[in-house]
Order: structure tokens, then sequence, then C-alpha cells
């Protein structure tokens, strides 16, 4: 997540402010932030590793994420999974590249 806030902040800041503004219709009101950031990360080789890398745990916090859309917060077990996941992805030697378009 640091990776994220590093080179796509402004992105995670629109995005976090519109789900905190919608709490119970944020999938909805806020589709468009979420593809912003989701652009913003897939270029940079180190989210694009530990996506990768942490598919799993990513994929069941969305998953919890969908089915509680008005109690986001039951999700945050899956948050942490994914965050513990994503200490262990070894990112040595990606933190200076160069993002690339896929």
């Amino acid at each position: 997540m640091e990776i994220t806030a590093k080179y796509c902040q402004k992105e995670m800041e629109e995005y976090g402010a519109c789900v905190a503004s919608h709490p119970a219709e944020w999938q909805q009101q806020c589709q468009h932030l979420k593809v912003k950031v989701a652009q913003c990360t897939s270029f940079h080789p180190v989210i694009r590793k530990i996506r990768t890398d942490c598919a799993g745990e990513f994929a069941e916090f969305e998953r919890c994420l969908r089915e509680n859309q008005a109690f986001a917060q039951t999700c945050s077990p899956h948050v942490v999974r994914f965050l513990a996941c994503a200490e262990t992805v070894d990112i040595k030697g990606l933190g200076n590249a160069v993002p690339q378009p896929t």
C-alpha cells in the first residue's frame, strides 16, 4: 500500500475521499475513481509484482467488498491478509524500475 500511495497518491486520495463520502453506495459512485487507481497502479513494476504474488488475497478482499458494500469495515481481516502478503514479496531491484505500459 505504501508503494501504491507513493506512485499513485493523488488517485488514492480521490478514491478514498469518494468512498468515505458514499459509505452505502461507494461501489457505484466511486467506480470511475477505482478505475483511475487501477490504471495508475497497473504500470508500476513493484505494484504489478505484489498484485501477481498476492492475487488470491486481493481477490478475496475485493469479493468481500462486493458482498458487504454497506459494511466495508467487515473486510478488515482481508486487508490485513493482503498487506501481510505484500510485505513478503521480494521487490529488490524493482524499486527504481521505470514503469512500462503493458
